[in-house]
């Protein structure tokens, strides 16, 4: 199944999602939350090398009109990579103000849609695309293996040592679902279900099994104000 995964923004909602960027990362720094805030950098260089690197240069699936192929896929890696890491951090770290932070995420994503769609008329026009048809395979068996592995260990495992499989599908499909929908309501995704439904369903989701690993490594080792902890 091949379809084309596209947007239609403005230069208005690229300023605007640099002020809220910096505004959330300050936040982040002001509560404490460095590890992550450092995790949502990592984030962002991930999501450049897949675009840019993957995508753009490997397969030749991305395409961008109206700006700097480089420029901009480094800042739309920067503006989802930052964000969805740190939201997934949060609720992997079962942050106590979690619906105050995801309030703030979700806000942010639609005040910076819905402005720039009724004030950055006079503002550059760039069309971005990509097909999925080269790769959705391959992230297909990437979930498929991170799954797997955390099904074999419950499987093997009393109920006290469980990973929580439930939690780890909400986070992955949550997080994916929620920027989809606010770009095909702002009119920037153009309208059609398959990129909501498969990419919440595949994208983000295909990553928590391993960030999740990720995250039990760090913390046993850090607090998040990047504290060592005593052995």
């Amino acid at each position: 199944m091949d379809y084309t995964v596209a947007r239609e923004l403005n230069g208005l909602y690229i300023i605007l999602d640099i002020v809220f960027l910096t505004f959330f990362g300050l936040l982040l720094l002001k509560y404490k939350k460095r590890l992550a805030f450092f995790f949502g950098l990592s984030g962002a260089l991930i999501y450049f090398l897949v675009d840019y690197g993957i995508f753009f240069l490997i397969l030749g699936t991305r395409e961008v009109v109206g700006a700097n192929t480089f420029w901009f896929l480094l800042w739309l890696s920067t503006s989802y990579g930052f964000t969805n890491f740190v939201w997934i951090w949060l609720f992997l770290n079962k942050e106590k103000r979690i619906f105050e932070w995801s309030l703030l995420i979700i806000l942010g994503w639609l005040t910076v849609a819905f402005l720039s769609q009724s004030f950055g008329l006079n503002f550059f026009p760039i069309q971005i695309s990509r097909g999925t048809s080269s790769y959705h395979g391959a992230m297909a068996l990437i979930l498929f293996v991170g799954y797997t592995i955390v099904i074999i260990r419950n499987l093997s495992s009393d109920d006290h040592h469980q990973y929580p499989i439930f939690r780890m599908l909400f986070i992955g499909i949550l997080v994916q679902f929620s920027w989809e929908a606010v770009l095909l309501l702002a009119g920037i995704r153009p309208s059609g279900f398959n990129p909501i439904i498969v990419n919440s369903l595949l994208e983000t989701n295909l990553g928590i099994p391993y960030l999740y690993f990720i995250h039990q490594a760090i913390t046993k080792k850090y607090n998040e104000d990047l504290i060592k902890k005593l052995s």
